[in-house]
């Protein structure tokens, strides 16, 4: 792993914090942050509510453009206000939710003679989509297919759906598929204690 427990617990602060400048109209309260959090990385970063686990906004960077504390602050300001599946959040939901970062690898193509062969290169647990064909474009993190149970095709379908494709499209050879690894760390409970996430494999054999 490339980044410890106390950096993950930094990112998540400093996205907390992020959100609080946004929703309140504040300045962004300064942070010490180590050498590699100025080394350009992608991020996103997911509110949840809580207890309920709802997801209330999820908005990143999957390709390292910004420097990682920039990424994180960046994405956490989107999540809470321009996320456009959700009305942008209000200061009173602040107690009401979780913060979670996850600090991605840069996403890498997979290479196959078939598309067919493409379930047998992604790993549930581990990996991360991201597809393209045309200007079509859609991710989905490492958790989501735990949290979900999806087998790799049904992953692969599902990425698909996302960017706004049919959800056999990865099958067809226009379309590019990349994974990418998260490192991934939520609050337990609001402002609460932050921890790495474990991702296991949803089924044995996936």
């Amino acid at each position: 792993m490339r980044y410890a427990d106390s950096d993950g617990d930094l990112a998540v602060r400093i996205a907390r914090a992020a959100i609080e400048a946004r929703l309140f109209g504040r300045r962004m309260p300064p942070f010490e942050v180590p050498a590699h959090f100025e080394e350009k990385s992608g991020a996103f970063v997911t509110i949840n509510t809580h207890p309920g686990g709802e997801l209330r906004g999820c908005i990143g960077y999957p390709q390292p453009f910004f420097p990682l504390t920039k990424s994180v602050e960046k994405a956490a300001e989107a999540a809470a206000t321009d996320d456009p599946r959700f009305p942008p959040m209000r200061p009173e939901e602040l107690d009401a939710v979780t913060v979670e970062v996850s600090i991605l690898t840069p996403p890498r193509l997979i290479e196959v003679k078939k598309p067919k062969e493409l379930p047998a290169h992604v790993t549930i647990g581990v990996d991360g989509l991201s597809v393209a064909q045309g200007p079509y474009r859609g991710l989905l993190l490492p958790q989501v297919a735990v949290e979900e149970n999806f087998d790799a095709a049904d992953f692969l379908s599902q990425a698909c759906m996302k960017a706004g494709l049919l959800p056999d499209a990865w099958l067809e050879p226009a379309t590019r598929v990349y994974t990418f690894q998260a490192e991934v760390f939520t609050e337990v409970q609001p402002r609460g204690p932050i921890v790495r996430r474990k991702m296991e494999a949803a089924r044995a054999g996936h």
